[in-house]
């Protein structure tokens, strides 16, 4: 990864996962480098953890165009950094098959092609791992062999930075501040 001298800010996209929601939005949130896009899904989750109030008076940005202009903000510049955080395995699955069909999937192949580096903090690291419900209550996560296998994946593209916790992506995010 490029280290955190050059200018910008940070493009922190949120996916669909309640799995280390909270975790990503306080440690975005802690920061004032940070522009948020969220996915449709990511909406529709932020509003089940009851977590919007953290994104109020932040630059949020949400996937209403197919096109998805935004992109655009790669090449000129204005981000040193694109963030995914939390990523479901569906995000993750599109960006090692290359494909840009979403916001947040054409964010990340705009920004391998400016050459932006990318840190993802995807929901499936582990075999077995505990997340809590929107209610409050623990459920057992088993991810699909197939997620894992993305995940490992997507950690060997140039560029990208795969973390398999909140804590270990929180020690690479300080290298961009």
């Amino acid at each position: 990864m490029k280290d955190g001298t050059c200018p910008g800010r940070i493009a922190w996209c949120i996916t669909g996962a309640g799995h280390f929601l909270e975790d990503s939005l306080r440690i975005a949130t802690s920061r004032e480098d940070v522009d948020f896009f969220l996915s449709r899904a990511a909406e529709e989750v932020v509003r089940m953890y009851r977590l919007g109030d953290l994104l109020s008076g932040r630059p949020v940005f949400r996937d209403t165009a197919a096109s998805a202009p935004l992109s655009g903000r790669f090449s000129g510049g204005r981000y040193r950094l694109l963030v995914v955080a939390p990523a479901t395995s569906n995000s993750v699955a599109k960006f090692v098959l290359g494909l840009s069909d979403s916001l947040v999937s054409t964010l990340f192949a705009q920004a391998g092609k400016a050459g932006v580096p990318a840190l993802i903090l995807p929901t499936d690291t582990v075999t077995e791992t505990w997340s809590l419900t929107p209610s409050g209550n623990r459920i057992r996560i088993r991810p699909r062999a197939v997620d894992l296998e993305n995940s490992r994946r997507l950690a060997s593209f140039e560029d990208v930075t795969v973390a398999a916790d909140p804590e270990e992506f929180s020690r690479w995010l300080a290298r961009f501040s």
